[in-house]
Parts: C-alpha cells; structure tokens; sequence
C-alpha cells in the first residue's frame, strides 16, 4: 500500500509541477521559434517541441531597444538593495535579538506590524514624498526606500536568537565590541540566513514592476520590468522577441537560486519560513 501511495503521490507532485513548468517552458520555447509560429503552434506539440530553432530573436531585442541598459539598471538597483540590506538588516536584527536597551520590544513590536501592511498601501504617499526630495528619475529613488526591511529584520532575529551564546562570550573576553563581534563572529556563523535574505530581496525586487512605473519617465534608469511592458507595445508586435525578453528577464533569478539554493534550504530551515 505505501508503494501505491508514493505513487500517486510522485504523479499528482509531477502534474502540478507540470502546471508550474508549462508556462516557463513555452516562453523558453517560444524564444527561439520564427515570430509567426509562437501563437501558431500554441495548441500543439509544437508549442514545447519546435521544428527549428534560432537565436535571432535574441539579436531583435538588443537592435530594437538597450537592453544592455535596462539589464544593467535592474542589477545596479537590485544588487544594491541586497547588499545594503544585508548590513542595515543584518545589523538591526542582531540589536533586537542581543542587546539590551530601552524600547527594544516596543519597536520590535512595531516592525512586526508593518509586515503586514501592503507596499500599494503606502506607494502613493511615498511617491509624493520622493517627488518633493527631487528624487525621481533616480537609482535613489529605486534604491533608498527598499534598504530596511521588516521582514528581513524579523528573519535575522529569529536566526540570531538561535545562536549559542557562548560564541560572542568568548569574543567578548577577547576585548571585541558589538560591531566586531557581529562581523568577526556572527556572520560567518550565520551563512544560511543571509543567503536566504539575499535571495528573497533579489527576487522581490528584480522583478518589482509598480514602483520603477510611478517613478520612472525615460530610460536611462528604468529597469527590466518596465522595459518588457514598454516593449511589448512596440510595432511591431513579435512575440518571438518578447518571448526571448521574458528568457533574458528571468535567467538571472534562476542562476542565483542555483547558485545559493544549498544555503536558502538551511537558512529557510533555520529560520522556520513557512508557505
């Protein structure tokens, strides 16, 4: 009975990743097939089994638009939110989680309530507080209000609380301070949390769409997401080219999950992630 019941359970596990797949798998397709044929061979075999292939596609989407720009815009900004948001996060989730000053639950108490409040809720004001700073058409603007977050606060606070103590006794006996010890001793010990706040920051904000519209005009800091809508409204319509947009859009979140998965299962375990 328990052969059976991993049976179906694998096939019902294989059909629903199928579902996931599917639509991965016919922009990856699609990308390389002439423009006519991608809505053509929708219905049939063809859509995922191609009868040739070209990289032309690929070649359209660098002569119709920069996309070496957009493609550098959305690393510079993203890249940066992850790395500033390494140290500010970092470093306010081990002050809640290890030192003692006043006010410490309270404010603790008040980031975990704004995790709960919706980005959409607060863009409007923000987008008039960022236009009066003279911010907009920026990486400033695109960078700035994305360094702390709470939810990666509250996910270096429930990794740092877990950790022996003993560590930072001994660092401390040493005649390190709190700086030192946090970056001599607790990130080094802490791998798997920052990978997995590394990874979960890149893909929020790779493919943060809303933000860069309302606060971008041209071109010369505009990000991937905005580029592709701006694009797909070019004449003329070629799917084959959007398609290989989508492939170049996407294939950076794949190469850093492959490249950190192995700490972002650690640090998801550590830090009890759950959904």
């Amino acid at each position: 009975m328990n052969i059976y019941r991993n049976v179906i359970a694998y096939l019902l596990l294989g059909a629903v990743s199928l579902i996931y797949i599917a639509p991965i798998l016919f922009m990856f397709v699609g990308s390389f097939k002439p423009d006519e044929n991608v809505l053509l061979e929708a219905g049939s075999w063809k859509a995922f089994f191609p009868e040739s292939v070209s990289l032309q596609n690929f070649f359209d989407v660098f002569s119709r638009v920069n996309f070496s720009l957009f493609m550098f815009n959305s690393l510079f900004i993203t890249l940066s939110i992850v790395a500033l948001g390494l140290v500010v996060n970092g470093l306010a989730g081990y002050a809640f989680a290890r030192l003692r000053w006043r006010g410490r639950n309270s404010i603790f108490a008040l980031i975990i309530a704004l995790m709960i409040i919706p980005f959409e809720a607060i863009a409007v004001p923000l987008f008039y507080q960022m236009t009066y700073l003279g911010w907009r058409d920026t990486y400033i603007v695109q960078i700035v209000p994305f360094i702390v977050n709470a939810f990666s606060i509250y996910l270096f606070y429930t990794f740092f609380i877990g950790l022996p103590k003993e560590l930072e006794e001994a660092a401390r006996i040493d005649g390190a301070g709190s700086m030192r010890t946090f970056f001599q001793i607790i990130v080094p010990n802490s791998k798997p949390v920052f990978a997995t706040v590394a990874i979960l920051t890149f893909l929020t904000h790779w493919g943060s769409f809303l933000w860069p519209l309302m606060v971008t005009s041209g071109e010369d800091v505009r990000p991937l997401p905005v580029a592709i809508a701006q694009f797909q409204t070019l004449p003329p319509l070629q799917w084959g080219d959007i398609m290989a947009f989508g492939v170049m859009l996407v294939a950076p979140i794949l190469v850093i999950f492959l490249l950190f998965q192995g700490w972002f299962i650690r640090g998801v375990a550590a830090t009890g992630i759950k959904g």
